[in-house]
C-alpha cells in the first residue's frame, strides 16, 4: 500500500475506451477490483484482464476490459464519480464525504494538507479502498475549490 498516491506502471497501459461510453478509461491494478466487488461480480472478474475505470457520471460502468464491464451495482461502496449523494466519500481512506468537506470548508479547516499528511506517513490505501484505484487528492481539492469558489462569491 506504499505509494499509493504516486502514478504506477499501470498507468501508463494503451488507451481503453468504456464499451457503454466510449470514455477513455483509466486504468486500475487487479487489487482494487478484488478489494471493491461484490462476491457474484467477484465470481465473473477474470482475474488474467486489464482493466480500467470509467470516469464519466452518467455513465452506469464502472470498471472495463474488453467484452466485460461491472457497473455501480456491482461494487460495495457508492462511487464518487457516479454518485452525487453528500455522504458519498471524496476520500474513501480517511472518510470525507462532499457533506464533510464543505462543512471543512466554512470553518477554515484545510482536508488537502490533513489527507497529504496522512499519505506522506503512509497511511493511505487508495488501491484497495477508492474505486478509482488512485489517489483521492485531485478529487478533493476539485470539490474544496468549488466550495472556496461559492462561499467567496456569497
Amino acid at each position: 500500500m506504499n505509494d499509493c498516491c504516486k502514478s504506477s506502471a499501470a498507468s501508463q497501459r494503451s488507451v481503453m475506451r468504456c464499451p457503454i461510453c466510449n470514455f477513455k478509461g483509466k486504468s486500475v491494478q487487479l487489487i482494487t477490483l478484488k478489494a471493491l466487488l461484490i462476491p457474484s461480480a467477484l465470481e465473473r472478474l477474470d482475474p488474467e484482464a486489464s482493466f480500467a475505470f470509467c470516469p464519466n457520471s452518467s455513465c452506469s460502468v464502472v470498471y472495463f476490459t474488453e467484452g466485460s464491464f461491472f457497473d455501480k451495482g456491482d461494487l460495495k461502496v457508492p462511487v464518487f464519480q457516479k454518485d452525487e449523494a453528500p455522504n458519498v466519500f471524496v476520500c474513501y481512506c480517511f472518510g470525507w464525504t462532499r457533506e464533510k468537506l464543505f462543512k471543512a470548508s466554512q470553518q477554515n479547516v484545510n482536508p488537502i494538507d490533513q489527507i497529504r499528511g496522512h499519505v506522506q506517513a503512509n497511511r493511505c490505501g487508495c488501491e484497495v479502498n477508492n474505486p478509482q484505484g488512485s489517489c483521492c487528492l485531485g478529487n478533493v481539492t476539485e470539490i474544496v475549490n468549488q466550495w472556496l469558489g461559492k462561499i467567496e462569491k456569497a
